[in-house]
């Protein structure tokens, strides 16, 4: 039986704190992991990659959490969401100097998605393989990144619209990839850095929602 996206446009602004609800999450969760609605590169207009992305022919083994370090926005549009997705290649492109964007998905604060890294998106719903990112050292040829926008240190946490959608998109990757949700890490993990701030702490809830929208 085919599933529908889940649409954001669906996503209802909340009122005086701004925040976002999903629409109907649990009647989405009941009937399984759905394939989230994620703008593409082509959506937002990327600018191309200096030079062709690299994919890895195997599957991914894990998912890296990291956050922006961007403002804590209260502008929970569609438009931010694209113009952070901008933000972010710019910074990896020019500043970094590497190829592209280096994570594979954004989460907005407003609960949008967008593409990161070009072939992102078409190679997780192939599910076979994934393309090669620059998000952790060590880590690129095994994860995928999934990056936050908004900078959660100093008790920061994330509007419930961009943890719904973090939830939906590693339920999504998890079951792409054959991923297990206790497979979800942060980025301090691995290296040393303070990414993704809070959110490291939020894991095991991160990876029990996951594996209850799985289940």
């Amino acid at each position: 039986m085919h599933i529908p996206k889940l649409s954001r446009r669906k996503i209802l602004l909340a009122g005086a704190g701004g925040l976002a609800a999903a629409a109907l999450p649990t009647t989405a969760r009941a009937a399984g992991v759905v394939e989230p609605d994620i703008d593409s590169t082509q959506t937002w207009q990327a600018r191309p990659p200096r030079t062709p992305v690299s994919l890895v022919t195997t599957r991914p083994t894990k998912i890296i959490v990291h956050h922006t370090v961007s403002a804590n926005t209260s502008d929970f549009s569609r438009a931010q969401s694209h113009a952070h997705a901008h933000w972010v290649q710019d910074l990896h492109m020019d500043q970094n100097g590497w190829l592209d964007g280096g994570y594979h998905f954004i989460t907005s604060r407003g609960g949008w998605l967008t593409e990161g890294r070009h072939r992102s998106l078409s190679t997780l719903q192939g599910g076979s393989s994934f393309v090669l990112g620059a998000h952790t050292s060590g880590q690129n040829e095994q994860a995928i990144g999934i990056a936050n926008e908004g900078s959660y240190h100093d008790g920061a946490q994330p509007p419930q619209a961009q943890w719904e959608v973090l939830v939906t998109l590693c339920a999504y990757v998890c079951q792409q990839y054959g991923i297990a949700p206790s497979h979800i890490y942060g980025h301090k993990d691995f290296g040393d850095t303070l990414c993704p701030g809070v959110l490291h702490d939020s894991l095991p809830r991160l990876r029990s929602e996951v594996a209850a929208s799985m289940g």
